[in-house]
């Protein structure tokens, strides 16, 4: 049985996410995670062919793990409560996840997304869809109806609790603990002044 390989795409693609943490998403390069993986760069180009797939590999793993804790907490309790539980797991998971938080923050364009293939781009609107359907269907659950509820519902559960974890990490600071229960007690206010609209 032969070795685990010592630069898998994993161990890579936490380089990458170390480096855009402290410098940003342009200085993803090949050779600047190969260095920063202390891995030859035959290494990274055996796991992905260009730039292109790094970013997009890059991406949807964060989004993927970011997901994963969401659709947990999508799929039990009665709907106002997923609601603020939603909120509450931006904030947490940006918390204990600083640097992959910033990846996100950036955004998928900040990662060349119209050089990536037919595929990988397919997969990420697979996923956009798959968030966008969960949430809708807890927004409806609450009885959310009109531009107004779906507006109030997107600030509360969505705008809101990225725009805290923003306002931290691009003042360089970790996100404190008190930023979840300010979250969390800003869109119960604006969940129930919200009901039935």
């Amino acid at each position: 049985m032969g070795r685990p390989p010592r630069h898998d795409a994993d161990k890579l693609l936490d380089a990458a996410v170390a480096i855009v943490a402290e410098s940003g998403p342009r200085a993803v390069t090949m050779a600047a995670v190969a260095r920063a993986a202390g891995a030859p760069s035959g290494s990274v180009y055996h796991r992905f062919p260009d730039q292109p797939a790094l970013l997009a590999a890059l991406w949807l793993r964060t989004v993927r793990r970011f997901r994963a804790g969401l659709f947990e907490v999508l799929e039990s309790g009665p709907p106002r409560e997923v609601a603020v539980a939603a909120a509450r797991h931006v904030v947490e998971w940006s918390r204990r996840n600083t640097a992959e938080a910033r990846v996100l923050l950036a955004g998928s364009s900040a990662f060349g997304e119209s050089e990536w293939t037919q595929q990988a781009r397919d997969e990420l609107r697979r996923v956009n869809e798959e968030m966008f359907t969960a949430m809708a269907e807890v927004a409806r659950g609450m009885g959310t109806c009109g531009e107004l509820g779906f507006g109030r519902f997107s600030l509360a559960v969505v705008d809101m609790p990225i725009a805290v974890v923003r306002r931290n990490l691009t003042r360089g600071d970790e996100i404190p603990e008190h930023e979840v229960v300010v979250v969390v007690e800003a869109v119960r206010d604006l969940l129930a002044n919200g009901q039935g609209r």
